[in-house]
């Protein structure tokens, strides 16, 4: 049996698991929150607070489970996801207790840098840079890399279905990149990651039965960093732009967009960034009239699109300049374009 038979069979007995797992855990907590009607901390955007935010415990248990049961389970992933299980049980505290902005970064920064000192995989900035600080440079920007992806995925938890189906379409990117450069076991675990995340969207797609709380958003943005930093960019060893704009096409699009778009209207209103709002781009098109289920086609068709110029730009590597400044021309209409809606009320 050769390595790609095994890579197939591996991947859909894995896959399988962690979509049982992670459907049998929602449609669990569901049932139960029927009868104990779990109290939960709301400071999200638009929350039903009869409607319970342990989706992440589903999807990070699930991965947790099935990762060890994948044939070419690489040990730093089995590593790696036990702290992304303790940052999932960090959001839950978190969704419940309400902790204190920094006691939480706290935590973050505990749980992120641990492992990647462990490892020892970090992004080589010094190199970039012509420096050579020891690898200190390296490391701290490698754990403010993982955080801010992880809080990128819990900045646009703010609507049924909208952080899921980013992050699905994320999850199906990530597979077919690791599989065409032959990275399987990477590609192995962003499948099994996806089919956890598809069974929680059953539930999640509007109108939710389920939300995912910050234990599934930070867990999600976790396994992204990890995932982003394993991967190699630029195995063939001749693009540094593609290598360089790739995890942005990829990761930040949607969260930059809303981002930008938040912190420069409470800029001018006087607003704390980090207070929770209706002001997000999500709102504002719900604000414009448009259905949560055609906000979701928005940004699904917004990903596409975004995912259509990075494979142009793998298979036309000469063409990444050019596709950078069509991208950024598209992000920066697209923010001007939400600048002019207004906020949810």
């Amino acid at each position: 049996m050769n390595s790609v038979e095994t890579f197939q069979l591996s991947i859909y007995g894995a896959s399988a698991l962690s979509f049982l797992i992670s459907y049998s855990f929602c449609y669990t907590i569901i049932k139960l929150n029927k009868s104990y009607k779990f109290k939960k901390n709301d400071q999200k955007r638009l929350s039903n607070l009869n409607i319970v935010p342990l989706g992440g415990v589903a999807m990070a248990t699930s991965f947790f489970v099935s990762v060890r049961f994948l044939g070419q389970a690489d040990s730093n992933i089995v590593f790696i996801s036990i702290f992304a299980l303790g940052v999932s049980i960090l959001g839950v505290i978190d969704d419940f207790k309400n902790l204190n902005w920094k006691l939480k970064i706290f935590f973050q920064f505990f749980l992120v840098s641990f492992p990647i000192i462990i490892l020892g995989t970090v992004i080589n900035v010094e190199n970039l840079l012509g420096l050579n600080l020891g690898n200190i440079l390296n490391v701290i920007f490698t754990v403010f890399w993982v955080i801010v992806l992880m809080n990128s995925i819990n900045f646009i938890d703010n609507m049924d279905g909208f952080a899921a189906i980013n992050s699905a379409i994320i999850c199906l990117a990530l597979t077919i990149l690791s599989f065409v450069y032959n990275q399987n076991y990477l590609a192995d675990v962003s499948f099994v990651l996806l089919f956890s995340i598809l069974a929680f969207i059953l539930f999640n797609f509007p109108p939710a039965k389920i939300y995912m709380g910050d234990s599934g958003s930070l867990f999600i943005g976790f396994i992204f960093g990890f995932v982003s930093i394993l991967f190699d960019w630029n195995p063939a060893g001749e693009s540094f732009l593609y290598s360089s704009i790739a995890p942005v096409f990829l990761f930040f699009t949607i969260p930059l967009l809303d981002f930008l778009t938040v912190f420069v209207y409470r800029l001018k209103n006087k607003i704390s960034p980090a207070r929770g709002g209706t002001d997000h781009i999500s709102h504002r098109l719900l604000n414009e009239g448009y259905s949560v289920k055609q906000v979701l086609s928005i940004f699904v068709g917004i990903n596409l699109f975004i995912f259509f110029l990075l494979g142009l730009s793998i298979v036309y590597e000469y063409l990444s300049l050019i596709i950078f400044i069509i991208y950024a021309l598209f992000i920066i209409f697209l923010f001007f374009k939400f600048q002019k809606m207004k906020p949810l009320n």
